[in-house]
């Protein structure tokens, strides 16, 4: 079903960028054929969307190599057996098929849940989470990874990563023409004109990506907190508001996550992400935020 609401999704935002870039093209006077135009528009959605779902396809075993996770296939002592059974319990009260579930070493008290479908999902939880909260506060935290599963975020962040970066392409290279464009019409010199406007379009073009990737990114952040808020939600459902509330009144008692750009991607997964200067480029709302929100429900 995600996999057909991708494709309209993808077409829809084809349709509106092709319509708004014939806007813009006629506003900067650009003339491309019917048949660049088209090319443009495919290589844009090619790359804008082939790399975010290889990353969602391979997000399972990219994690589990990044973090170490060891897959629990037989439980060796009463965590472990705690964890397999209180995922068991959440899953089968959501109508879940049973995900893989993972230790991995870690201070920071955190988990993730990845996965490119509900029926192919894992959830990982580190060792510094079990060792700092009870039964009941881990059951919170776990609660909310099976929200992620159950409302299909890791598919609808992948789908909305690949309609920005469509957006980001698109738009850069329309600016980049745009100027190009204008730079030729006021030279009257076109001796070493075509070096010189191949310089400036991709020049122009890395800018603009630059500038529309941080736009982008601030969307995609905002729809990250959103659905943390919603995954807090689901687990205040599945186990009671006061065991979230608790989970992460405990999150706040233990070590920060540090930010790490080579897993930025995957931070977002967790349940705790890494504070930046500014809230718009946050992939999770502040926990006083979030405990707040699950305090009014």
């Amino acid at each position: 079903m995600r996999v057909l609401l991708y494709i309209a999704m993808q077409v829809a935002v084809l349709v509106l960028v092709s319509i708004v870039g014939s806007i813009l093209l006629n506003i900067f006077g650009i003339q491309i054929s019917s048949q660049d135009y088209s090319s443009l528009l495919i290589m844009c959605a090619i790359f804008g969307c082939v790399g975010s779902f290889i990353s969602l396809f391979l997000s399972k075993s990219m994690c589990k190599r990044a973090y170490g996770v060891r897959v629990i296939t037989t439980p060796q002592n009463r965590q472990e057996q705690f964890l397999v059974n209180t995922i068991a319990a959440l899953t089968q009260k959501d109508g879940l098929a049973m995900p893989e579930v993972g230790i991995y070493q870690s201070r920071d008290p955190n988990a993730f849940a990845t996965g490119a479908s509900k029926d192919a999902a894992l959830v990982a939880v580190s060792t510094g989470l079990l060792d700092s909260m009870t039964e009941d506060e881990v059951a919170g935290v776990l609660g909310h990874e099976i929200s992620h599963i159950k409302n299909g975020d890791m598919v609808t962040m992948a789908l909305l990563q690949g309609v920005l970066n469509t957006f980001v392409y698109f738009f850069s290279y329309v600016v980049a023409f745009a100027i190009v464009n204008a730079s030729r019409s006021n030279s009257n010199d076109n001796r070493g004109a075509s070096f010189g406007s191949s310089m400036m379009f991709y020049t122009v073009n890395s800018i603009m990506q630059m500038v529309f990737g941080i736009g982008a990114t601030m969307i995609l952040m905002w729809f990250s907190r959103y659905r943390e808020y919603r995954a807090d939600a689901g687990s205040a459902s599945l186990n009671g508001k006061q065991a979230m509330i608790a989970a992460l009144q405990a999150l706040q008692r233990g070590v920060a996550p540090k930010e790490d750009k080579e897993h930025s991607y995957m931070q977002a997964l967790c349940i705790n992400g890494p504070v930046t200067v500014s809230e718009l480029f946050m992939s999770h709302p502040p926990l006083e935020k979030r405990i707040r929100a699950l305090e009014q429900l």
